[in-house]
């Protein structure tokens, strides 16, 4: 059989690289290969339309293994289990418990209860806490920053009562000063000092981490995934440094550390990212000496991103939280939260909550995610993914700490400057549609309607802090799109009729690209199959209520059609031509001034329709 395998296999030569560019180079008829087939990222390098193993060779990463330094590969050897992991606001102890109890034989084994700082107390952490075996999962906890160390205390107390071993205790208490600092401008610096005193509240709890790096506010608020890398790798060392000047062992310290990181939509960058991020966080560990390389794991709980989610056809919410999910559990995190499908614009319900619980358990029951250990590993794509972010992070890295640290740079607003120019930047991208937003900026569902539904309002803190440095916008991408069209329907939602003539193809390409664009605002839409005349185009849109009349068909045809179109309405109704035909100046000389093509920001344009409609 082997001897028939090697003269099967010895029958094929393979193609160098150069007789692929060749072949590709001719299939292309002299376009440019650059441009047609190098991705540019936004994380700041290029990506080849393919790669061979000699692409490859050069990189280290493929000789890691699982569970070893660098850790690029996991933290596990045997298994790739994560934790599922399901947020609880605990504003009643009594309620959170309940439902801690009923979704924990729902698929839940991480729990993390969000606390109000005046309600941290012994007693309220009793019944929280009320037959939870917290020794048989995860349990997480967040509070006011002034109460963490209260809270800690309080629940070291709770542990040593009931008897647990403490090595069987898994989770933490996600304690984050400095993300008051960079994300709402607030100066919490002197609570920096609780942090050594968390370190040793919980230092005979080798599982349960109390120093928390919260990366994902970055995500939610529009940061490259190369942003959220490299930051996150400054923020997590600025508490080493914060601990070990403060005499904390660097083992200890680097195991209470824990990383909050969002996951966004770019599938395979994702999957390299949490690659890239325990490589890099174990090198920088290994910098403060640690007696042992198992420290300088990182235990990432990562979470779907709101940034990209919407309020209309919020369904779709789904199909991009599980694509995430995906790339996180293939990536080997320590646990995850997929954020429910209706967050955008309620309080989950039940039924939103057990879908995102499911769709964590349909990776692990039916896809077998949980099985093999970093299947991307060898990946020719993947492995090149992982060491070009990692080189782009750690430019960032290195920034951040000739820039005096994390810290330095928050209060400077560096890091707050470029998150925002990029939310800036993403926005924009949306509005002209270079960036795809399904159902929002592209192929909007046309009958859709708001149903009262308006988007939630922001985090509000409880903490009373004055903000003494720059903060970061964390506006959802969809929301532009969604304040127009809510503004829209609440108003007058105007009638688009598509005027459709000449060219079939093209015309119906037209009258297609119109109706989704007119759609993004919440305009109702008339297409139509075509018309004999343009006269008979115009009286069938005027009885049909039209507020905006399209005159779709081809380029060449535009000069036969739109000026006599134009005229015959007589300003009746607005008039609009769907492309950029080469006689536009023409168009415009006869006092035609609309046009809406794929050069145009969707946004503005529709904005500008709006005004002139007087909506």
């Amino acid at each position: 059989m082997s001897n028939n395998k090697e003269k099967l296999f010895g029958e094929f030569q393979a193609p160098t690289t150069q007789e692929w560019l060749d072949k590709i180079q001719v299939d292309l008829k002299g376009a440019d290969f650059n441009k047609r087939l190098v991705w540019r990222t936004n994380e700041g390098f290029n990506v080849q339309p393919f790669y061979r193993r000699e692409d490859v060779l050069k990189l280290k990463t493929p000789e890691a293994l699982p569970g070893e330094f660098p850790f690029v590969r996991g933290n596990k050897k045997d298994s790739n289990v994560w934790y599922v992991r399901q947020n609880i606001l605990a504003d009643d102890a009594k309620e959170a418990n309940a439902k801690a109890l009923d979704i924990l034989n729902k698929g839940i084994d991480s729990l993390g209860f969000r606390i109000p700082g005046n309600k941290v107390s012994p007693e309220f952490i009793n019944t929280l806490l009320n037959d939870i075996q917290c020794e048989c999962i995860e349990v997480n906890f967040n509070t006011c920053k002034r109460y963490a160390l209260e809270l800690a205390e309080i629940l070291k107390a709770y542990f040593e009562s009931k008897g647990y071993d403490k090595e069987k205790i898994v989770g933490s208490v996600e304690f984050d000063p400095l993300e008051a600092v960079v994300m709402k401008g607030k100066d919490v610096t002197p609570l920096l000092d609780v942090v050594p005193q968390l370190v040793e509240a919980f230092k005979d709890f080798p599982y349960f981490r109390c120093v928390n790096v919260n990366s994902l506010a970055l995500n939610n608020a529009g940061a490259y995934i190369v942003q959220e890398l490299g930051y996150a790798l400054a923020w997590g060392n600025e508490y080493m440094q914060l601990l070990t000047d403060a005499g904390v062992d660097a083992d200890l310290a680097a195991r209470k550390i824990k990383f909050n990181m969002g996951i966004s939509e770019n599938y395979f960058m994702e999957l390299a990212k949490f690659r890239a991020a325990r490589m890099l966080w174990a090198q920088i560990v290994k910098q403060y000496e640690p007696k042992c390389d198992c420290a300088c794991q990182m235990i990432v709980n990562a979470t779907t991103s709101k940034y990209n989610q919407t309020l209309f056809d919020s369904y779709v919410n789904l199909l991009r939280s599980q694509t995430e999910a995906m790339s996180a559990a293939l990536a080997g995190i320590h646990s995850m939260v997929v954020t429910p499908f209706d967050t955008p614009y309620e309080q989950p319900n039940d039924f939103s909550e057990r879908i995102a619980r499911n769709q964590q358990l349909l990776l692990k029951e039916e896809c077998h995610f949980d099985k093999v250990v970093d299947p991307g590993a060898g990946s020719y794509y993947i492995e090149h993914l992982t060491d070009s972010l990692a080189a782009e992070a750690w430019k960032i890295f290195l920034q951040v700490e000739e820039d005096g640290g994390f810290l330095a740079a928050a209060k400077e607003g560096k890091v707050q400057d470029v998150i925002n120019q990029t939310n800036a930047k993403r926005h924009a991208d949306a509005a002209k549609r270079k960036e795809f937003l399904l159902g929002t900026n592209q192929f909007p569902n046309f009958t859709e309607k708001s149903e009262g539904k308006k988007p939630v309002e922001g985090c509000r803190h409880c903490c009373g802090e004055e903000s003494e440095f720059k903060s970061i916008e964390t506006t959802r991408l969809a929301a532009d799109f969604e304040d127009l069209r809510i503004h829209t329907e609440n108003t007058k939602v105007p009638v688009a009729f598509m005027l459709t003539i000449g060219n079939l193809a093209m015309r119906q390409a037209r009258a297609q690209f119109s109706c989704n664009f007119l759609a993004c605002a919440g305009y109702k839409v008339v297409d139509n199959l075509g018309f004999k005349t343009v006269e008979e185009g115009v009286d069938a849109a005027l009885e049909a209520g039209a507020d905006i009349i399209v005159i779709c068909s081809s380029d060449d045809e535009y000069a036969e059609y739109a000026i006599p179109a134009f005229q015959y309405l007589n300003g009746r109704a607005m008039f609009v031509v769907a492309g950029a035909p080469a006689c536009m100046e023409d168009l415009k000389a006869a006092g035609i001034e609309n046009f809406i093509h794929v050069r145009c920001n969707v946004l503005d344009t529709l904005k500008e329709y709006n005004a002139k409609l007087g909506i």
